[in-house]
């Protein structure tokens, strides 16, 4: 009964107009500004700003034509072995002979390189288009080498010309010497398969290695020459490993991609 008079009274009685009115605290002002103030800079940096990202992807060191693999083509029984892995043979070099129902008959190589596998060994029986052997393309042992990054296919487009690339090498200690540094030479549009993939670097394996989340694109780097290094490459650190790169040694590329700005997010 009280609360109810207490109501009425408040309805009879005129709008206390004469009060003075509260304003907002200084702190809520001091609130109020710096929150206008961040929504503002942080619209100037979605427009005008820009954002950098990396892919990273297996990859492998070779020379630049890459490899192929050596097939019988004859059937029968492997009788001598007539180079050794790592031999650097002129191309129509003898690598096997074959005992065949009409004879011997040898196996020589197609182009010229270094014989990096050899799958045969004497007493085998193989069958004619039997890989016999990997070889890699390369005719002078100054010949550079590249890295292959094989890159999953839905970034290849945002993969930009001469794009800087860090690669970690297996057989590099990263914490000792750091990484390798090359540059994006050309971006291979296709994705590649598990047999196209053999074929360019002579290794079934590597082939079903490289394509185990789907078929990748090829991605061609260009490694930075140095004269002041063992390797004869430009590393992170300043002198990198105290020895020589080989062909065929498996590293992880990390590849700036295209830079892009933060409104782009929001716009479909």
């Amino acid at each position: 009964m009280q609360f109810r008079q207490q109501a009425l009274a408040r309805l009879q009685s005129p709008e206390e107009l004469d009060l003075p009115v509260r304003l907002a605290r200084p702190q809520g002002w001091l609130v109020l500004s710096v929150t206008v103030v961040v929504m503002a800079a942080a619209s100037v940096w979605a427009v005008t700003g820009s954002v950098s990202s990396t892919v990273s992807a297996p990859a492998i060191l070779t020379h630049g034509e890459g490899s192929y693999l050596l097939q019988s083509p004859v059937a029968g029984q492997v009788t001598a072995i007539l180079a050794e892995e790592g031999e650097r043979l002129p191309a129509d070099s003898p690598v096997l002979k074959v005992r065949t129902a009409d004879g011997e008959t040898e196996v020589r190589t197609i182009a010229a390189g270094r014989l990096s596998a050899l799958a045969a060994s004497i007493g085998q029986i193989i069958s004619t288009g039997a890989n016999v052997a990997a070889v890699e393309k390369v005719a002078d042992p100054d010949d550079p080498l590249y890295a292959t990054v094989y890159v999953p296919a839905e970034n290849a487009a945002t993969i930009p010309a001469d794009a800087a690339v860090d690669l970690t090498v297996q057989t590099v200690p990263t914490q000792e010497y750091g990484v390798l540094r090359g540059r994006v030479k050309s971006v291979d549009r296709s994705p590649q398969s598990a047999q196209q993939i053999a074929a360019f670097l002579g290794d079934s394996q590597l082939g079903e290695q490289f394509t185990e989340d789907g078929r990748p694109v090829a991605v061609l780097v260009r490694l930075d020459r140095s004269s002041r290094t063992k390797s004869g490459y430009r590393w992170s650190s300043a002198d990198g490993p105290p020895y020589a790169l080989t062909s065929m040694t498996t590293a992880t590329g990390s590849i700036r991609l295209a830079d892009q700005r933060p409104v782009d997010w929001l716009l479909p």
